[in-house]
């Protein structure tokens, strides 16, 4: 340190997930002196424990579906196909490797100077690496979050999201606790690569704060494709009677199983950081307060990502790790914006969607649905249960402004992508009309849905 420099760094991240890395990497190619602690895994929970080994799996489950549709194409001789979990394993784990290695070789070599170890606060500049004392100009926050496990007897019997990745076998018996994506997404991968599932959650339907008819379609599929589906339900024990898990519910309901997995939420990773000696703040939940430039109440100490519990995807997370890189180094400040953000369900098949569902375009006004349910080409042939699809468009009246689009049916979220550039632009429906569609896809319904089906949110204009 001197005198001109009083710190060591001038900015140091805690936490090596998708945010933290980002904004370190960009950070150091704007010229910052940046130093960033990771005690885990380089690259997070994306990386190592989610996005990824799951949309592996999920690619896994894929073949043994279009391998048994094989036939009625006219393929012949195929037999019965049989899914070999340790090639899985292998690869997935691999892969998972090869770009946890990327995150960490990118931060070297642009200059950022890498701990392995867990970052504690020991004061508003000062943070403790194992028996080293850092300090900083600036501190960001980007630890991610980690699974909730509930407070329940026999709870410990139980596995949690991270655990799928851990399992040398594949489990014959399945339960799992949890409607929303963790939960819909790992009973279709399960149930697509040979397991037996059960899916209970608290709710009516599955996939909260999604529009209600995607809500009701993601219902039918997974029980449509085999999945035991028990809504409503909270479980309340669980015991093991020989090497089968008992998990009894609210209701009086009893599901025996090899294994529970609990996919009821997760909460920011918060602990151990001894942020009372920053003097942070932290909201109900343990989530880090934070103002609109994820700035915490010590005005130099930021927190971005799952750790604030605000819109808790990758992309949202690497979006605002770059744009405060900008911000701080790069002369371009600017915020990532949190509207329209764009998300999918890697179920079977997925779901995505862009913008308010009907239910919030509703409250705040006339607006019109425009929506086609249909079989895709595919399974006209295979006659597949529990794939049909639906798209859906949420449009302002009178200005004709595209306000959010939803689907459920294959290749959902590689569509939607592009959609979301419309969304996010204020495209209107009568530029989606004048849009010539590619034929034949399920993707020129988006410019073919010329009436609409129903009209909403009168009662709330004349609220106003």
């Amino acid at each position: 340190m001197s005198a001109s420099h009083p710190y060591d760094f001038d900015l140091f991240v805690i936490g090596g997930g998708s945010a933290g890395v980002r904004l370190a990497r960009i950070s150091a190619t704007h010229g910052a002196k940046v130093g960033i602690a990771e005690a885990r895994f380089w690259g997070g929970t994306c990386v190592n424990v989610g996005c990824v080994p799951k949309k592996i799996m999920v690619q896994a489950a894929e073949y043994g579906a279009w391998a048994e549709d094989a036939a009625a194409f006219g393929w012949k001789n195929l037999d019965k196909p049989e899914h070999d979990w340790p090639t899985l394993v292998r690869v997935r784990d691999m892969e998972v490797a090869r770009l946890s290695g990327i995150y960490s070789r990118m931060l070297a070599g642009v200059g950022a100077e890498v701990f392995e170890c867990y970052a504690q606060f020991v004061g508003p500049h000062e943070v403790r690496l194992g028996e080293r004392v850092v300090s900083a100009a600036r501190i960001v926050i980007a630890v991610g979050g980690t699974p909730v496990r509930p407070e329940i007897p026999g709870a410990d019997l139980a596995l949690i999201s991270d655990d799928l990745f851990t399992l040398k076998e594949r489990p014959r018996r399945v339960l799992i606790v949890g409607g929303g994506y963790i939960g819909c997404e790992f009973s279709a991968l399960l149930h697509g690569l040979g397991s037996e599932v059960t899916l209970a959650f608290r709710q009516s339907l599955p996939l909260r704060g999604f529009d209600h008819e995607i809500r009701e379609m993601a219902a039918e599929s997974l029980a449509a494709d085999g999945i035991t589906v028990l809504p409503g339900e909270t479980p309340v024990a669980i015991t093991l009677e020989g090497e089968t898990r008992v998990t009894r519910m609210a209701s009086g309901r009893v599901v025996e199983s090899d294994i529970v997995l609990f996919a009821t939420g997760r909460k920011p990773a918060t602990r151990g950081l001894n942020l009372d000696a920053a003097g942070i703040n932290c909201r109900e939940g343990a989530a880090i307060a934070v103002d609109d430039d994820h700035a915490t109440n010590i005005p130099h100490i930021y927190a971005i990502g799952d750790v604030t519990d605000r819109v808790n995807l990758t992309p949202m997370a690497t979006a605002v790790g770059h744009a405060m890189a900008d911000s701080f180094f790069g002369l371009k400040p600017r915020r990532a914006s949190y509207e329209n953000v764009p998300k999918a369900v890697f179920t079977a098949p997925p779901i995505a969607s862009v913008g308010l569902s009907e239910e919030e375009a509703a409250l705040r006004g006339p607006a019109e649905i425009y929506t086609t349910r249909f079989t895709p080409m595919r399974h006209t042939i295979t006659r597949r249960a529990g794939r049909k699809t639906l798209m859906k468009l949420v449009v302002e009246a009178g200005t004709g402004v595209i306000l959010g689009a939803h689907m459920m049916g294959e290749d959902a979220p590689e569509m939607m992508q592009g959609v979301a550039v419309a969304v996010v632009n204020g495209l209107t429906k009568a530029q989606f009309d004048a849009t010539i569609g590619i034929h034949p896809t399920a993707a020129e319904e988006w410019v073919t849905m010329r009436v609409a089906t129903r009209r909403v949110g009168e009662g709330a204009a004349k609220a106003a």
